[in-house]
């Protein structure tokens, strides 16, 4: 689970050593990756845990970190991961993760070009950081701060991708046993071939359609968008009945009385575009075969980051960025249980 806002400000954000000038966007809530200036080009570069997912967590840790970067505008190339493993890990637990990393790494394009693994005591299950860096044209940089006044909030693909397929895999024997049917924890397995944000990014990117892009980890849609408003100093509207939701989300979500718009949701790009120019983006995206929907909307700031116009008529109102992750939730919630 993230630090609070406020720690962080106070003990982590404050403290980053000797000021560099050549460092255009440093440590801050809400912005994905930091951009170092190079002179022709920015230098993007991210770092990222994953701490929740067991089965793909290798394949994982490549697209996740790769994503935090492209929403810069970048192509993701160089990755460096550190690899943690529960002391007595069998060699096959490394092959598995090493050939998950080389796979995705593979499909991206990219090198691993260096990183560290270790036994590490007091583990109960593998965790990987894995940090990634991509280079971009200084006129294509996006940031997560740039949503504007009027800009529409467009997400891709369907709300909590990454964590319907980690909830899918590592959740199996209990989805099962409360009677969800084997295909739809099949197809949901499946979900984490779609985690990438590469593609819609850098689509968005080149053609400079975007504002704003950001992906939506810890703390799902909702989480995402909150960072985008306080990045942004702005207020987002969005509208739930317009949120897509997929079949497989909705039962394992409602199985495990689990939010699916506060599941860790990788695989789906926030964006903000503005209006002229969003149905046009939007028919981009769908001629590389993504599909994207228009939920919202970037006001001026009213001192509450995002309004959420729910089904039944209500509006709850989010003026904290710091949101739960309904996933770790429910690791936190096992462990306690085995413990």
């Amino acid at each position: 689970m993230k630090l609070r806002p406020e720690v962080l400000i106070k003990l982590v954000l404050s403290r980053v050593g000797v000021r560099d000038s050549s460092v255009i966007v440093g440590p801050a809530i809400g912005e994905d990756s930091a951009i170092i200036d190079l002179g022709g080009f920015y230098l993007v570069v991210h770092s990222n845990p994953i701490t929740g997912a067991v089965s793909n967590i290798g394949w994982l840790s490549i697209h996740i970190a790769g994503n935090d970067v492209a929403v810069r505008g970048a192509r993701p190339r160089w990755f460096l991961p550190v690899i943690l493993l529960p002391e007595g890990s069998s060699l096959d637990l490394v092959d598995s993760i090493t050939a998950q990393i080389d796979l995705a790494a593979r499909d991206l394009g990219a090198m691993i070009i260096g990183g560290h693994s270790e036994y590490t005591p007091g583990l109960d299950r593998p965790i990987i950081s894995m940090t990634s860096l991509g280079l971009v044209e200084k006129s294509k940089l996006v940031l997560t701060g740039g949503a504007r006044v009027g800009d529409y909030v467009v997400m891709t693909k369907t709300v909590a991708i990454e964590g319907t397929s980690i909830l899918a895999v590592d959740f199996e024997r209990k989805l099962l046993e409360k009677g969800l049917p084997r295909e739809v924890l099949e197809k949901a397995k499946s979900y984490y071939n779609m985690i990438s944000v590469v593609r819609e990014a850098l689509e968005l990117a080149e053609n400079r359609y975007a504002s704003s892009m950001h992906d939506p980890t810890e703390g799902g849609l909702i989480g995402g968008l909150t960072e985008v408003a306080y990045a942004s100093r702005k207020t987002i509207e969005v509208w739930e009945e317009r949120i897509p939701i997929s079949e497989e989300t909705t039962l394992i979500c409602k199985t495990l009385k689990v939010n699916p718009l506060k599941l860790i949701s990788s695989g789906v790009l926030i964006a903000t575009i503005p209006e002229e120019r969003v149905e046009e983006a939007i028919r981009k995206l769908e001629n590389i075969g993504i599909k994207a929907t228009i939920i919202g909307k970037v006001k001026e700031y009213n001192g509450t980051l995002l309004e959420l116009h729910k089904t039944d008529g209500s509006i709850e109102r989010f003026k904290d960025v710091f949101v739960e992750d309904e996933l770790m939730r429910l690791v936190s919630e096992e462990y306690k249980v085995k413990s």
